[in-house]
């Protein structure tokens, strides 16, 4: 016999309902044990019938499991719930951090030059005050960077130099002279012979 699709709604006939729910229970507590056989899972499954019968399954304790729900079930409470003290702090932060954004954003205009028409002399010799000391901070990498690279260049210049003591005096060298040789080069001579 085909099955035909079940529709999902409340069985009129009171005989009926009573076998589809005991037929239903049945592999449903059958798909619980499986569940906590096969796959080690820690179940409970409490049912009321409609006339009020309690029928229950659990892999431990039904009461074990319900604790240990209630018990996860508030943590996650706890966890996922911010107190209003906790609230109200980082509404706090984020509005410090903004006016601090909003700040730097603006001595960032000042520096790039942006919107100079609208600043006051006091402002103005402000901003050429700043720039003034970024200028020497500046300068004063730039000897510090140098100052480094000149120390390193000194110790090369000094490694040279004592490799070059090292060598014989080019001045003798340059004293020897050359002296001639009978040693000749090329296809040899015809000699008259008398």
């Amino acid at each position: 016999m085909v099955r035909g699709k079940t529709q999902m709604k409340r069985i009129e006939n009171a005989t009926s309902r009573q076998v589809t729910f005991s037929k239903r229970r049945s592999g449903l507590f059958k798909k619980a044990f499986e569940l906590s056989v096969l796959c080690d899972a820690e179940v409970a499954l409490i049912i009321f019938s409609p006339g009020g019968k309690l029928y229950e399954f659990s892999s431990s304790s039904v009461n074990k499991t319900i604790q240990r729900y209630q018990k996860d079930v508030k943590n996650r409470a706890i966890k996922q719930k911010p107190t209003e003290e906790n609230i109200q702090n980082l509404r706090s932060e984020t509005a410090d951090l903004m006016r601090k954004i909003e700040l730097l954003e603006d001595s960032k205009r000042k520096l790039l030059g942006d919107d100079l028409d609208a600043r006051s002399m006091e402002e103005l010799e402000e901003i050429e005050e700043q720039l003034q000391q970024s200028l020497i901070s500046i300068r004063a990498r730039k000897e510090k960077i140098l100052a480094k690279q000149n120390k390193e260049l000194r110790r090369k210049c000094e490694m040279v130099t004592l490799s070059l003591s090292i060598i014989p005096d080019l001045g003798a060298l340059a004293q020897i002279k050359e002296a001639e040789t009978a040693l000749f080069i090329g296809p040899p001579e015809k000699r008259a012979t008398n």
